[in-house]
């Protein structure tokens, strides 16, 4: 009959949900910011401060409609000739599905975007890649649709 209990409590407790830690809590709070920050700058028509959110390094990598993009000058410029001025930035809203822990400071985010505009509205999904460098999250990898 112990057996029976014990197997009992082992399996309740693996099938429980995990539960966060408060760092993961902490962590989620400040990628969540920095994409706060992000709705900000772009609604203002701030590219260079949208981009404040992404890694300042060639290594970025952005995948969307237009194939792969690689580096964080080669992005903002297709952020400026694809949003040339603030009726075409619009009013950016995000909509977070899921803040998930990859490993150790980095973790991807599910979600979508909608872009409110007098030139027609935009939306669509992504997924994007936060990694802390140097004490800041910052996006590593974008892949939007």
């Amino acid at each position: 009959m112990k057996l029976f209990y014990l197997i009992l409590a082992s399996s309740l407790f693996l099938s429980s949900p995990k539960v966060q830690s408060q760092s993961e809590t902490d962590d989620q709070k400040a990628i969540l910011s920095v994409m706060k920050m992000q709705e900000s700058a772009w609604s203002k028509n701030d590219l260079e401060g949208f981009m404040q959110g992404y890694w300042k390094s060639d290594s970025l990598k952005f995948f969307g409609g237009n194939g792969i993009t690689y580096g964080w000058e080669q992005t903002l410029a297709n952020y400026k000739k694809g949003y040339p001025t603030a009726e075409h930035s619009g009013t950016l809203t995000f909509k977070i599905h899921s803040i998930t822990n990859i490993e150790e400071e980095s973790y991807y985010v599910m979600g979508e975007y909608f872009l409110k505009r007098n030139v027609g509205d935009a939306n669509g999904t992504f997924l994007i890649i936060f990694k802390k460098i140097d004490g800041a999250w910052k996006i590593v990898a974008d892949m939007s649709c």
